[in-house]
């Protein structure tokens, strides 16, 4: 009895910290939302308030619409993020059922040697990428965005994937291997399919700076053809004035596809955060 009654405040305060955190979290974003389906006027004189009947407007909606070519920029996103995290998830996992299946001498240094990938912004390498992709020829093309975000998402994903393929019975690989399986068919049929979760989660955390990214669209694609949906909104955005209706509609728009993910992946999200605590 004494534990349930010390237990219930931990409880409480536990859940106070996570829903004071969700409200800070989706303050901004219901802030963007709310303000985008109001008039400029609206915008500046109650920024809090929801639209109402006489607030309401899709002015920022149509101007997207009319202006600049979104639909574009949305398929130049999509096709990058799609593209790196195919990338990502494969030769990441590929990676981590090497370092955690294989012995070899300089094992444990490859493994440290990918994780410096998560402590060193890729960044810091701007000057030295944009001048690699100029002597190739890749400069104002999705190709050049879609191997920077592979080889920034992979040092993360073969840091994840490996701990999780250590948990993997060696028993159920050495009965493939009996069977007749191919390494390869390892992988993919037995493998793959029980690291699920940290798939999942390695797809979200991918996606979402690769999707909000303005970086490297900015320096390596920057031409009309090759934006993406966050350089795209800087089209309504001029150095005197700014067409607050139409970013605040863009950047609506472009919040849609990191939804949709969380839906489709939310379960086995939790499941592989879950797994890697008990772990």
């Amino acid at each position: 009895m004494s534990k349930a009654a010390s237990s219930l405040p931990r409880t409480i305060s536990a859940h106070a910290i996570l829903l004071a955190y969700t409200a800070i979290a989706l303050f901004p974003v219901i802030v963007i939302v709310i303000n985008s389906f109001k008039s400029r006027a609206a915008i500046f004189r109650s920024p809090l308030a929801p639209p109402t009947a006489e607030t309401f407007d899709l002015i920022g909606y149509k101007t997207v619409m009319a202006q600049g070519d979104f639909f574009l920029y949305f398929q130049n996103s999509l096709i990058v993020t799609v593209m790196s995290l195919f990338f990502v998830l494969l030769f990441g996992a590929m990676a981590a059922f090497a370092l955690s299946e294989y012995r070899f001498k300089g094992n444990t240094m490859m493994g440290l040697y990918l994780a410096l990938g998560i402590m060193i912004p890729i960044r810091l390498g701007t000057v030295a990428i944009l001048q690699l992709m100029v002597a190739t020829g890749l400069v104002n093309t999705l190709t050049a965005l879609i191997l920077v975000y592979t080889a920034q998402g992979l040092p993360l994903a073969v840091f994840i994937l490996s701990e999780f393929m250590k948990q993997v019975s060696d028993d159920l690989k050495n009965a493939g291997r009996i069977d007749g399986l191919s390494e390869y068919r390892i992988f993919f049929r037995l493998v793959l399919p029980l690291v699920r979760p940290a798939m999942a989660t390695v797809a979200v955390f991918t996606m979402i700076p690769i999707w909000n990214d303005l970086w490297f669209p900015l320096i390596l694609a920057p031409s009309e053809a090759t934006k993406t949906v966050t350089l795209g909104a800087q089209v309504f955005i001029g150095q005197f004035v700014t067409n607050w209706n139409a970013v605040l509609a863009a950047l609506s728009l472009a919040i849609l596809p990191v939804l949709v993910l969380y839906f489709f992946f939310s379960r086995q999200l939790i499941r592989g955060i879950t797994s890697g605590a008990v772990k």
